[in-house]
């Protein structure tokens, strides 16, 4: 019984991490795009919960609007990140990794200090240049550098007055932050509060079995829209060869924007599940991002297989070595007791999982799947 219960336990930690893993599968996996903000886009998708579940408070059916919001947000919002920054920086990693990084630290302080003035001056500025640019491009005109930078920088004077006046005229009102830097707590409807209790002294809480549930139903979806769909195929197509697909007509860059977005997505549906286990905070998506790269690597960069085997791997070790179960099977044997009992601690545990996962990328460098992708073909 005692198995039984590490197992579960190990099984329901996995879940988490492969749900979590998911969207990084696609970014990093299929195009190779090392995105370091993919833990603060799952932070968007509870966030985007929290404030869903405020506004249907009382209404148990919110989880299922909640799934389709913090999908739809991080989505768009990944478009968005990739029309404005990724595709310049593709076969550019080292740059990817530091604009991406800079991201996150800006949505990490962005949802500490987000205010109905900064939203009104953020509003102004998108506004003004991206709608003069656009109306540029539908003209069939476009600006030159300097140009663009005197349009940036008179857009972003606008906005700054813009922030100054509603400050000044609403008030505290318009300068209060919406979250602030204290977490926030997503309360679970009703019937995911309890658990299944499978014997007298083993009980699986109903979040984790959710959980569970949302990362099988988002692997079906992802494998189905891989595989059995045109745009899975045309990204399949750019991932093994992207000037072969071109000159086939693929439309590359769409396919480049939609891939990213997809992945985005899915970082805000992992961040809906997780928000039923803690506190929602700015530093929500840093518990997550270093497990997310080590189950996308250890799996086989590209292969949903290696990255469910990975994740569950990752999350039933994790639980069994940092809950000291381990250390407590392995009694008979005092050594090796000692050794995994100086490891039954959560950050020990990470630690010792790390150093293992290192040593068997040494032997296998492309992890437990190895699949041809664009950064092989590079």
């Amino acid at each position: 019984m005692e198995f039984l219960d590490a197992l579960v336990n190990g099984i329901a930690t996995g879940a988490v991490l492969l749900l979590a893993a998911l969207g990084l599968a696609i970014t990093f996996g299929l195009m190779g795009v090392i995105n370091m903000a993919q833990g603060e886009l799952m932070m968007l998708g509870a966030y985007t919960t929290f404030v869903i579940q405020q506004g249907l408070r009382g209404w148990e059916g919110y989880v299922l609007v909640a799934l389709v919001g913090a999908f739809v947000v991080t989505a768009l919002f990944g478009l968005a990140l990739e029309r404005a920054v990724i595709r310049f920086l593709y076969d550019r990693p080292l740059e990817t990794l530091l604009a991406t990084w800079g991201v996150s630290l800006i949505l990490q302080q962005l949802v500490r200090s987000v205010n109905w003035a900064l939203v009104a001056g953020v509003g102004v500025f998108a506004l003004l240049f991206w709608g003069a640019l656009g109306v540029l491009r539908w003209q069939r005109r476009c600006l030159p550098v300097w140009g663009r930078g005197l349009l940036a920088a008179l857009a972003a004077g606008i906005g700054l007055t813009t922030i100054a006046l509603v400050s000044q005229r609403l008030g505290l009102a318009a300068r209060k932050p919406w979250f602030g830097a204290q977490n926030v707590d997503v309360t679970a409807p009703a019937w995911l509060r309890t658990g299944w209790r499978l014997t007298e002294t083993l009980q699986i809480p109903y979040t984790r079995l959710f959980i569970l549930g949302l990362a099988v139903v988002c692997l079906l979806g992802m494998g189905l829209f891989l595989y059995r769909s045109p745009w899975g195929l045309r990204i399949r197509a750019v991932t093994q060869n992207r000037a072969m697909s071109a000159c086939l007509g693929i439309n590359t860059d769409a396919v480049d924007a939609l891939t990213f977005a997809l992945g985005s997505g899915l970082a805000g549906i992992a961040g809906c599940g997780v928000s039923f286990l803690g506190s929602v905070g700015p530093n929500t998506g840093q518990n997550y991002i270093v497990d997310m790269f080590m189950v996308v690597v250890l799996g086989g960069v590209g292969n949903l297989w290696g990255t469910v085997l990975a994740a569950l791997g990752i999350g039933t070790l994790n639980y069994l070595l940092g809950s000291g179960k381990l250390a407590a099977w392995v009694q008979p044997v005092p050594g090796l007791a000692d050794f995994l009992g100086f490891f039954s601690t959560t950050s020990m545990a990470k630690v010792l999982l790390f150093i293992l996962i290192v040593a068997f990328l040494q032997y296998r460098p492309a992890g437990l799947f190895p699949q041809k992708g664009r950064m092989v073909e590079s």
